[in-house]
């Protein structure tokens, strides 16, 4: 089965290029909210955060996400000891979804795929890009947080021009090109 990946910036329109996908039956895996999920789940992700944060970091089993952001935008060497913990059990766990599949494709939804390697266990992979004001507007009205705030976290990401060499498919989702034909259309070539 193809396994493809889909990524962008914050606020690029990842989430609805993806639903519309899932309307034409492929399947979607989201890393990011399996990610969150697996944190609170998955004992190596629960003893390893603890390793990492102390007991302090689970409440009644739900990760003290407050605690965890205050410590690890500080500190570069925990983020990546972070990433080294989660990425592989959320690939795990994304491998064992794949193979509950039965579509002619599946779709792997990641804020960060390129940036954590994930793209090199896929087979292609779908870049959605929007402008830099269309994106913060998206944030701004999605998370109720300051303009400040959201670029904070877009320069915290890959630039989309760096993305562009990883990625076999663009759909620019600028609130100006209809976005169905360039699904369409990738969806026609992932058939073949």
């Amino acid at each position: 089965m193809l396994k493809v990946g889909i990524t962008g910036g914050i606020g690029s329109g990842k989430t609805t290029v993806c639903k519309i996908f899932e309307s034409l039956g492929i399947p979607v895996y989201y890393a990011d909210n399996e990610a969150k999920r697996l944190i609170e789940e998955h004992p190596r992700l629960v003893s390893g955060y603890k390793k990492l944060f102390g007991d302090e970091v689970y409440r009644n089993g739900k990760l003290n996400k407050q605690l965890v952001a205050k410590v690890i935008f500080e500190d570069n060497k925990l983020l990546n000891k972070v990433n080294a913990l989660v990425h592989p059990v959320v690939r795990e766990d994304f491998i064992g979804w794949v193979n509950k599949q039965r579509a002619p494709y599946v779709l792997e939804e990641a804020a960060v795929l390129l940036e954590s390697g994930g793209h090199h266990f896929l087979d292609k992979v779908i870049l959605v890009t929007a402008p830099e004001t269309v994106r913060i507007a998206r944030v701004i009205k999605r998370d109720g947080v300051a303009s400040e705030e959201v670029l904070k976290r877009i320069r915290n990401q890959w630039p989309d021009e760096k993305r562009h060499r990883f990625c076999d498919y663009e759909i620019l989702a600028d609130e100006k090109h209809l976005v169905v034909p360039q699904i369409l259309k990738i969806h026609s070539e992932l058939l073949k």
